[in-house]
């Protein structure tokens, strides 16, 4: 259960009652027990949910219920995105051939860990809880953690992944590591990419999807640093949607994420084309070359260090005026 423009946050123990309300009506409706109604919202912190408007609602939204709503649920969850979130892959456990689906909304306010995003991720596979449970946080660690599109966090965000055991023919799973497993792993880290790649893609006023991929460091953690210390600068992200190729803001970047560096050792590229090289320019490059890429929607920054093996991809998007338009009348 889900309500998008409120957040219910920052609202203290009457918040807490009026979530519990709501889930009581949705219980009842469901045949379940309210402990089993998962309720995400995001939207406005600090004001109080209408609890009397939604409950209301439900009885309606339950009769609306149908087995191919998927593009109506994902258009009932936005609320500053401007288009549907939806991924789906099918694919075989065993013999049996399984679907997975997965609806997502995210546009602003948002940054590693997942916030402000909800994912709702459903199988007809027969998987346990706990199968999924230690399936879900590496694949959504590389995926929907690995989303910027401001730099910041809001109180609320989650991703609920569901198996409904509803297909035919499949072996019994007992673990997440079964072999059987191996293709449906794949598949449901390409739909959690997909939402996350359709999120950056729909970052609040966003002209242009831009993946940073960061190779060659120390360590993981370190990539991930550099490569978040570029996708959230906003020198960078106002460079890209100027459509200029200012790769000394690239370098500024990596300079400011404090992690080890050599700069001797330093590349970049726009597009797969080499803009620097060995800590410098490169004697090849022509800045006439990359402009095409620039005017494109989708950019391409690469970062080389030179230091390692460790690697890491963040998904991020420019910054326009667009972005200060929605935040400065969000609420008015």
């Amino acid at each position: 259960m889900g309500d998008a423009g409120n957040g219910n946050v920052f609202s203290g123990e009457r918040g807490e009652d009026d979530g519990a309300a709501t889930a009581a009506v949705a219980a009842e409706l469901v045949g379940c027990d309210p402990a089993e109604v998962f309720a995400a919202s995001t939207g406005v912190i600090g004001e109080l949910l209408p609890v009397a408007k939604l409950t209301a609602a439900l009885p309606k939204a339950m009769a609306a219920v149908k087995a191919d709503g998927w593009a109506e649920a994902a258009a009932g969850i936005l609320t500053t995105d401007t288009f549907e979130k939806r991924a789906t892959a099918t694919v075989a456990i065993g013999d049996a051939q399984v679907t997975i689906n997965g609806i997502s909304k995210g546009s602003g306010m948002i940054a590693p860990n997942m916030a402000t995003m909800l994912a709702y991720v459903v199988t007809d596979a027969a998987l346990p809880a706990d199968v999924l449970r230690a399936l879900l946080p590496g694949i959504s660690d590389r995926t929907f953690n690995c989303v910027t599109v401001d730099g910041d966090m809001s109180t609320s965000d989650m991703c609920l992944l569901f198996a409904t055991g509803k297909a035919e023919g499949q072996p019994t799973i007992t673990s997440a590591d079964d072999p059987a497993l191996a293709a449906f792993r794949a598949a449901l880290e390409d739909v959690l990419r997909s939402l996350s790649i359709l999120i950056a893609r729909d970052g609040e006023g966003a002209t242009k999807l831009i993946t940073v991929d960061v190779t060659g460091a120390e360590t993981e953690s370190s990539a991930r640093a550099i490569a978040l210390a570029i996708a959230n600068s906003p020198l960078v992200k106002t460079a890209i949607a100027g459509e200029d190729a200012n790769w000394g803001r690239i370098v500024m970047a990596v300079g400011k994420s404090g992690q080890p560096v050599k700069r001797e050792r330093l590349g970049v590229r726009f597009g797969g084309i080499t803009i620097a090289a060995d800590g410098g320019l490169s004697p090849d490059y022509r800045e006439a070359d990359i402009i095409p890429h620039m005017k494109g929607q989708e950019i391409d920054i690469e970062v080389s260090l030179g230091m390692g093996d460790a690697s890491a991809r963040i998904w991020t998007c420019d910054l326009t005026h667009g972005y200060i338009d929605i935040n400065a009348d969000y609420r008015s």
